[in-house]
């Protein structure tokens, strides 16, 4: 029988991160029970809440989808006083979590050092653009220099090198940053310490293509991007144009290779010399898919969803966003949850990609206002109403 406790219930996470790195790996361990402190700048805030739908709707997407579930202080943590503050929450709480520039929390006077002699159990997860040490440690970045110098770009958008659509560089740090902080919680229970856990934009790319990185280093080959599929996969493998859309192919089983080329009408083509991964590495590939999206272009995505589905092929449509929207099975496993929302009504909101037979996976559905449990937070910590007032007087909080 499923707890309605979160698997990370007890643990207490400080989150000092902006945009999408930091935040969202805090995220993560928010809907994994955490209770997780967002920690922010007094009347700036994480910048992420200034980037808007668009001029006339205000609502932050890259806030609100980051920082769900999360409750909010503001602390000036370049102050003496609020450094005080902030140590007094590391005293009581489990785990740290930043993506400022590399140098920026010991500038401040609270590393690593400082956090552990007050609370030796802490555990700072520090994400960066391009690590802490080399050349590029010290230079400032974002979602984009982590595809462009990690070699993403190079294999991404034709030859124009477009960017991924989405902030994958901050997303795949996210989840390294998370999978780091879980590790070193599991090292704690053993050693009784904390520790410092780093990751990096740049680490993640790199990580994200060890096998397409590892194809470079034992070949020396470096392969142009191959539109619609992959270098390094011989097979049917690749997105395909229908007369409505677009569908991707992942991979077509042997034993379904004579079904597959009979729904398409050329059953002929099994015995194509061309289509083998022995010729795929060879350079056949392009001139045989050539051939496939001809084939499939002359009907709908529908059509042919449910010839491959009936066959055994794998396969899935490409979807756009409305599309993903209306997809029940985003919400029949929670990925996509409907909310009523305080001030918006019937939201769709983010759900957690975890699902545990256990402990609850709950995502938080609303992300907080600017300082909303600054209050709050600060008397649990032991503060009486004047001091906090005389913090908010002299704008430490």
């Amino acid at each position: 029988m499923e707890n309605n406790e979160g698997a990370l219930a007890g643990i207490r996470v400080l989150d000092l991160g902006q945009l999408v790195q930091g935040p969202q790996a805090a995220q993560l361990l928010c809907d994994l029970g955490a209770d997780v402190i967002k920690v922010e700048l007094p009347g700036v805030g994480d910048l992420s809440r200034r980037l808007p739908v668009s001029l006339q709707d205000l609502r932050a997407p890259f806030w609100e989808g980051c920082n769900r579930g999360k409750r909010a202080v503001t602390v000036d943590l370049r102050t003496e006083v609020g450094r005080d503050v902030f140590l007094d929450l590391v005293a009581v709480s489990d785990v740290v979590i930043s993506n400022f520039v590399h140098g920026t929390m010991e500038a401040w006077g609270i590393g690593y050092e400082v956090m552990a002699e007050r609370n030796p159990r802490i555990v700072w997860g520090s994400a960066t653009a391009y690590g802490s040490r080399g050349p590029d440690a010290d230079q400032k970045g974002a979602d984009l220099g982590g595809q462009a110098a990690g070699g993403l770009l190079s294999v991404s958008g034709g030859n124009d090198h477009m960017p991924v659509g989405v902030t994958i560089a901050d997303h795949i740090g996210s989840q390294n940053l998370s999978n780091g902080v879980l590790a070193a919680l599991v090292a704690r229970h053993r050693t009784g310490r904390g520790q410092h856990v780093e990751v990096s934009l740049y680490g993640g790319q790199i990580y994200a293509q060890a096998s397409e990185l590892t194809r470079h280093f034992l070949s020396g080959e470096v392969k142009p991007p191959e539109a619609g599929g992959h270098p390094i996969v011989p097979s049917l493998y690749g997105v395909f144009p229908t007369s409505d859309g677009h569908i991707a192919l992942v991979g077509v089983p042997e034993e379904v290779l004579a079904d597959f080329f009979t729904i398409l009408g050329r059953p002929g083509l099994i015995d194509d010399p061309r289509r083998t991964p022995i010729a795929f590495l060879q350079g056949t590939r392009v001139e045989f898919c050539a051939v496939l999206a001809e084939l499939f272009s002359a009907e709908t995505s529908a059509h042919w969803e449910a010839e491959l589905r009936r066959i055994g092929a794998r396969y899935a449509p490409v979807r756009d966003y409305s599309q993903v929207a209306a997809d029940a099975g985003a919400f029949d496993n929670g990925y996509l949850q409907t909310i009523d929302h305080p001030e918006w009504g019937e939201t769709i909101v983010i759900g957690s990609p975890i699902a545990m037979s256990e402990t609850a996976s709950t995502p938080g559905r609303i992300a907080p206002d600017l300082g909303e449990h600054t209050h709050e937070v600060l008397t649990e910590l032991g503060y009486d109403d004047a001091r906090i007032a005389a913090l908010g007087e002299d704008g430490v909080i």
